[in-house]
């Protein structure tokens, strides 16, 4: 069988990709973008995922959502606007509902992409967004901390300006704040749900005793936190305390930036004005070297089933609990589709065993992070 990495998933996408940009650019004039298609609809509801439990709930269409973070910071190179509206646009008449942005992407400048491409369905999705990080100046600043509630009432003000809306549906705290308790945080987050400018509330990278004090004041709707195959430390503790809890668990960095579509090789170059990579072990040369026995692996994994390695990658993550909604971002039509061809993917018992058990075997070269995140 032909060998199916993401380029050559590209290249054999060429005329759907090529008909999807022309529509997706079209899009870019709002009226085009006012609500998916019925079809599209149709079938995103029907790999429909929960996250969190009764009116703390939100259902996800296609059981995945869109991390925009890369339309504007942290991935090199920022591409046209309109080429990243026009992908946001698509993905909503492709059913996508869930939408993922932050005050500190840019900063800033994420959140305002993103209320422009929302702006003629915006009643119609899920908006995400988070606060948690100092941002001094217009520069985000890095291990810096702020979750005092009078902080993330101005954070949330700004937000919704950014956004144009009236509301966040789903506000994370990005990081927990060492310097001020969790209770105090979940206690200023319910206020702002009272007060009808957030709907839900999240924590992100939050350790099991801050998710416990956390849920105990303002019930948590979803955990986002970093999972995929080359990051698994949420599969023990923490997974167990969102089962207990009925919390849903939302993995960002679901391709490990990029490492498991096999883009990427020791030969990737960064733009280290825009891009944490360069920073993080795990995008070393030596380790890219070292871990790319796992793309190897998936590469013909996903050969013997017409699957590239990201979608193998984003149909394990699935099989794991019902309410585990991944966020892969991508600033290409193409990836678009393959990864929501993902939630159509049905690995076997047996395929499942497969990867399990190679992975488990594996050892990962380069942490994730220069320093712990969760806390």
């Amino acid at each position: 069988m032909k060998n199916q990495t993401r380029r050559t998933f590209l290249k054999s996408g060429s005329v759907l990709s090529a008909s999807v940009l022309a529509s997706s650019m079209m899009s870019i004039i709002p009226a085009s973008a006012s609500s998916p298609t019925d079809a599209a609809q149709k079938n995103a509801k029907v790999k429909e995922r929960t996250l969190g439990t009764g009116k703390h709930s939100l259902r996800i269409n296609h059981g995945m959502g869109l991390g925009c973070m890369g339309m504007s910071w942290n991935r090199s190179f920022v591409p046209d606007r309109n080429n990243s509206i026009a992908v946001i646009r698509k993905a909503y008449d492709m059913g996508v509902n869930f939408f993922d942005t932050a005050e500190a992407y840019g900063p800033h400048t994420n959140e305002v992409l993103v209320g422009e491409a929302i702006k003629s369905f915006r009643k119609n999705i899920i908006l995400c967004s988070k606060f948690g990080f100092e941002i001094q100046n217009g520069k985000f600043i890095p291990g810096a901390f702020n979750s005092k509630p009078q902080h993330i009432r101005e954070v949330v003000e700004a937000s919704l300006k950014r956004l144009h809306t009236d509301h966040i549906d789903l506000l994370y705290q990005h990081r927990v704040d060492p310097a001020v308790p969790i209770e105090e945080v979940a206690g200023t987050v319910k206020d702002l749900i009272k007060e009808g400018k957030v709907l839900h509330f999240g924590l992100s990278e939050a350790g099991v005793e801050n998710i416990r004090k956390a849920h105990a004041v303002q019930p948590l709707t979803a955990l986002q936190t970093e999972l995929s195959l080359m990051t698994r430390d949420p599969l023990g503790e923490i997974f167990s305390v969102c089962e207990e809890l009925g919390i849903g668990f939302v993995p960002y960095s679901p391709l490990s930036r990029a490492l498991l579509t096999g883009f990427i090789n020791e030969r990737k170059k960064y733009n280290p004005n825009n891009d944490n990579r360069p920073g993080l072990q795990r995008y070393q040369e030596a380790a890219i070297k070292a871990n790319w026995g796992i793309i190897e692996f998936l590469t013909d994994f996903g050969n013997q089933r017409g699957l590239t390695p990201a979608q193998v990658s984003l149909a394990w993550l699935l099989s794991l609990k019902p309410w585990v909604v991944p966020i892969p971002g991508t600033t290409k039509l193409a990836h678009l589709q393959e990864n929501l061809w993902s939630a159509s993917i049905e690995l076997t018992v047996e395929e499942l065993s497969q990867i399990n058990t190679f992975i488990s075997n594996f050892k990962i070269t380069g942490d994730r992070y220069a320093t712990p995140q969760t806390r």
